[in-house]
């Protein structure tokens, strides 16, 4: 890095530069951090220990839990220490390791929403065979794959913004390092990077996208077939909760990856939901809108006191 960049450091401009709103939304941040953790934790902790939990959907979504802990931190706790600092800089190396942890954990939440939808699929088109076909060796090889290929992707991003260059500018509108951010600052020719960036975006979000647009597809076709109405809505019931999560995750996530930097405010307003909002919804989502999920929590509760 240092045969490449002048720049020893960026300024991340943040969300706003008005100290009485930076210390307001240090406040909210703050409580929506604590909310994750303590969401996430108590979620992986019922499916840990509740044996009524013990089916693969609850194994990938106590993996889901601990993706989003990992995600939230990423970001969150940065973000906080500017908000109080008067000096919001990170080192270039600290910038591109937040760039490479953003996409990696990012994209391992996308395949883990893939493979969560593919799990519904075989829960409700084959419920006789659902624990024969999505035995503990699959659910297992299917997390890891999903790590190992995000990390790739990763890998390959920050390799090639590795040979950017940057030279005076400083400045990122941002409040966060994301590899859209850094091009406008690189004195360097960004499209190679940019490319990369585009095509893996295309082949991994999109393409984990189109996986579960395919699943949910033979869903619906399996519901259809259900003849009673009581098992239309329980079928419909036990994907709810995942359609939320995936609306709320590529409803921001992929529309900022493939949007134009601007530094516009949509732009943060995207960038916080799938990095700040969605890991502290997550929990909730699945939690209140599954039955299984709350008995679990009261009987933990009740253990407890």
């Amino acid at each position: 890095m240092g045969n490449h960049s002048v720049v020893p450091e960026f300024i991340l401009l943040g969300l706003s530069g008005d100290t009485q709103i930076q210390v307001l939304l240090f406040v909210l941040f703050l409580v929506i951090y604590l909310l994750t953790m303590v969401g996430n934790l108590v979620m992986l902790l019922v499916v840990r220990i509740d044996s009524h939990l013990c089916t693969p959907m609850y194994f990938f979504l106590g993996q889901l839990s601990f993706l989003d802990l990992c995600h939230s931190s990423v970001t969150v706790p940065k973000l906080l220490e500017n908000l109080l600092s008067e000096k919001k800089t990170i080192s270039v190396e600290g910038c591109l390791a937040q760039v490479f942890f953003v996409f990696a954990t990012g994209g391992t939440e996308s395949c883990l929403l893939a493979v969560m939808a593919y799990d519904r699929y075989i829960a409700i088109s084959s419920p006789l065979l659902y624990g024969q076909v999505m035995n503990r060796q699959l659910c297992v090889g299917l997390v890891w794959g999903s790590w190992g290929v995000a990390f790739l992707d990763a890998f390959i991003n920050i390799l090639v913004a590795l040979d950017l260059d940057f030279c005076e500018a400083q400045n990122i509108h941002h409040f966060i390092c994301e590899l859209p951010s850094l091009y406008p600052l690189s004195c360097s020719d960004v499209s190679t990077s940019y490319t990369t960036l585009l095509c893996s975006s295309l082949l991994h979000f999109i393409g984990n996208f189109l996986l579960i647009c395919f699943s949910y597809i033979r869903i619906l076709l399996t519901i259809l077939g259900i003849s009673s109405t009581s098992g239309r809505s329980k079928a419909f019931s036990t994907c709810s909760s995942h359609l939320t999560a995936v609306t709320f995750f590529y409803g921001s996530g992929l529309l900022r990856y493939l949007m134009p930097n601007s530094g516009s405010t949509q732009e943060l307003i995207f960038s916080l939901q799938y990095t700040v909002i969605t890991p502290m919804l997550n929990p909730l989502i699945y939690s209140l809108k599954n039955q299984e999920v709350k008995a679990a929590v009261r009987r933990m509760l009740r253990k407890c006191f």
